[in-house]
C-alpha cells in the first residue's frame, strides 16, 4: 500500500485536492496582473512591489477575517457560489477603510472532505469577487480534516494586503467639527449576526428551503444574498476629485452600526444618526417580527441597511453622495459630527479597544 493510499484510508484524499485546484485554476488566473509572479500551486504567492517606488512613503495595510455561521446556510442548501464574495467583502473591504488600494489576497478552506466541485465553486466565487475589487488572488490552502469536521462541513477564511501613501491615510485624526456622516447602503445582512438569524428561524420552526411570502423567495436564498463589495468604487472615489474630502471610512460588520462608526471618530466627538433617513430592508423587518423584537434592538448586531460609512468635509457632502451614487453605491447623509462637551448618556462609546467618538441613533425609521 502506497503512502498516498494509506493517507486515503485515514480519510484524506490528496488526489481530490489536486482535482479541485485544476477546476479553480482558470478563475484564479483571471485575477493575476503583471505584478503576480508564478502561477497557481506554489508554496508562496509572489507579488512585485516595484511600482511602490512611485510612493513617497508607502504603507502596507493588512486584514484577515472569515464568513462566520452564514456558511451553515450555504451548506444546508448545498449552494456555495456566493460564500466567496462574502469572504472577499469581509476581508478586502476592511483594507479600503484606511484609504488603501487592495493588492492581493490569500484564502484558506478547512473541510471534512474535499469535494472538488464544491471547493472549486467556493474559490471561483472568491476569484470573481477579487477580480471585481482589483485584488489578485495569489495563493490559498485547502485542508482536509476527517474526524474533526463532518464530510459536508467547511469553513473559509482569508487575508489581504493593500497599500496607501502615508499622507493619504484615512482615520479619526482627520475628522473635524461639522463633518458630514454619509451612509452607504448594504445589500442585506452581509456576513454578520447569522447566529441570531439561525436562532430566530430555528425557534420559529422555519427551514431554509421554506418560501417567504414577505421576501418573495426562499428564506435560504434571501439570507445568502452576497455582501456588497465596496473597495473598487471607494478606491475610485478616493483617487478622484472628491478624494481629499473623505476623512474617514468605516465598514459596518460585527458590532453593528454605532460601534463601527465610533471606531473612526476622534475622542471628544459625537454624532446623532437620524433613523428617519432610511428604511431597513424587508429581511431585517421580517426577522424582527418573527423574534418579537424591534429594529432598534438589533442595531448592535445587524447593519440594518448600512454597509459603510464615510465621514467627509461638510461642504462636500452632496457632491460625495452624488459621486457614490454614480459609482453604484447608494448613499445619503444621516448626521453631522460635533466636537465638544455634552452629556453622552445613551451614546455608544469605545469598541474593539478603540477609544474613539460617541454615536447614538435617534428618531424612528422611515416606513
Amino acid at each position: 500500500m502506497t503512502s498516498n493510499s494509506s493517507y486515503a484510508a485515514a480519510g484524506v484524499d490528496t488526489q481530490a485536492g489536486d482535482l479541485a485546484v485544476e477546476l479553480m485554476k482558470e478563475a484564479v488566473a483571471k485575477t493575476h496582473g503583471p505584478n503576480v509572479l508564478g502561477g497557481v500551486g506554489g508554496f508562496a504567492g509572489l507579488f512585485d512591489l516595484a511600482f511602490a517606488k512611485q510612493y513617497t512613503r508607502p504603507l502596507l495595510a493588512t486584514s484577515t477575517d472569515g464568513v462566520g455561521t452564514k456558511i451553515a446556510i450555504a451548506q444546508a442548501l448545498d449552494k456555495h457560489d456566493t460564500i466567496g464574495q462574502d469572504l472577499v467583502g469581509m476581508v478586502v473591504d476592511d483594507i479600503v477603510v484606511v484609504g488603501a488600494k487592495p493588492l492581493f489576497m490569500t484564502d484558506y478552506i478547512a473541510c471534512g472532505k474535499v469535494v472538488p466541485d464544491r471547493i472549486a465553486t467556493i474559490v471561483t466565487g472568491i476569484a470573481r469577487a477579487c477580480a471585481e475589487t482589483g485584488t489578485a488572488l495569489v495563493g490559498g490552502e485547502t485542508a482536509e480534516h476527517p474526524g474533526l469536521m463532518g464530510v459536508d462541513d467547511y469553513d473559509v477564511a482569508g487575508a489581504a494586503v493593500g497599500v496607501v501613501e502615508a499622507d493619504r491615510l484615512l482615520g479619526a485624526e482627520r475628522v473635524a467639527d461639522g463633518d458630514a456622516v454619509i451612509a452607504i447602503a448594504s445589500s442585506g445582512l452581509h456576513s454578520n449576526g447569522f447566529s441570531l438569524v439561525r436562532h430566530i428561524l430555528s425557534s420559529a420552526g422555519i427551514a431554509y428551503a421554506d418560501a417567504s411570502a414577505e421576501l418573495g423567495t426562499s428564506w435560504g436564498e434571501a439570507l445568502l444574498e452576497p455582501t456588497r463589495l465596496y473597495s473598487g468604487p471607494l478606491v475610485e472615489l478616493l483617487a478622484g476629485p472628491h478624494g481629499g474630502a473623505v476623512h474617514s471610512l468605516s465598514h459596518v460588520t460585527g458590532g453593528g452600526i454605532a460601534a463601527n462608526l465610533a471606531r473612526v471618530l476622534p475622542r471628544g466627538s459625537w454624532v446623532e444618526l437620524d433613523r428617519a433617513t432610511w428604511s431597513p430592508a424587508p429581511v431585517f423587518r421580517v426577522l424582527n417580527e418573527l423574534a418579537g423584537t424591534t429594529l432598534e434592538s438589533t442595531e448592535g448586531t445587524w447593519n440594518l441597511g448600512i454597509g459603510f460609512f464615510a465621514v467627509v468635509a461638510a461642504g462636500a457632502a452632496a457632491s460625495v453622495v452624488e459621486a457614490l451614487d454614480a459609482l453604484g453605491l447608494p448613499a445619503w447623509q444621516l448626521g453631522t459630527i460635533a466636537i465638544g462637551d455634552r452629556d453622552l448618556s445613551g451614546f455608544e462609546q469605545g469598541a474593539k479597544g478603540v477609544d474613539g467618538g460617541a454615536v447614538r441613533l435617534v428618531g424612528g425609521y422611515a416606513a
